[in-house]
Order: C-alpha cells, then structure tokens, then sequence
C-alpha cells in the first residue's frame, strides 16, 4: 500500500566558502555525509550533481554538489544533520527542500 511522506532533500555545495575551491575529493565528502546519516541513525540516497551558488558577498561559483534525500524523517532531524553538513563542509549555507511523496515498497523474488 502507498503512503504520502514528506521528502526532504539537503543540497550541500563542495567549494569551501572562504576560498571558493573544493578541498577534498567527493570520495572524502562522501564519507563524511555517509558518517553523519549513520550518526543519526536514517535511511538516506544521494546524487552528485553540479551547481552554481551566488554568495552573500555577490561571488558566483559553480561547484559540485551532493544532493541528500531523506524520506519520513523528522523535520528537526533533517535540520540538525544540515547543520552538521554545513559546518563540516564548510559552507556559507545548505539549502533544504521538501516535498509531498508517495511511497510505494515493491517485493519479488524469484524462488
């Protein structure tokens, strides 16, 4: 049976906010997200993706960029790991989206 969920995805950019470069490969920040979800104890995807960002100061980066889905997860928990991910990636900011979203589980095996 499907059941409507919250989605939330937290978009996190790889350029270090004060020098504007990526210091790390996305191996490292990887496992770095990966530590912080199993910290929290939640079920996670995610996608490596390209960006651009305009920072408050007005500079415009485009950067890498991890996009982390978290589904049926609390709101303040999402929050807490996005801070986390920002502090560890050190990031000016991370943006957090969610959405309604309809999860159906689907089993089969063939025996």
């Amino acid at each position: 049976m499907d059941r409507q969920l919250i989605q939330y995805t937290i978009f996190v950019g790889l350029a270090d906010r004060k020098t504007g470069f990526q210091k790390y490969s996305i191996e490292k920040y990887l496992s770095i997200l990966k530590n912080v979800c199993g910290s929290y104890h939640v079920p996670f995807s995610f996608h490596s993706i390209s960006g651009g960002y305009f920072h408050k100061d007005g500079r415009y980066i485009e950067e890498n960029t991890l996009s982390l889905m978290l589904v049926d997860i609390p709101e303040k928990t999402v929050i807490e790991i996005a801070k986390d991910l920002c502090a560890f990636f050190n990031q000016e900011s991370v943006m957090v989206t969610s959405s309604p979203t309809n999860i159906i589980f689907v089993n089969e095996h063939i025996e």
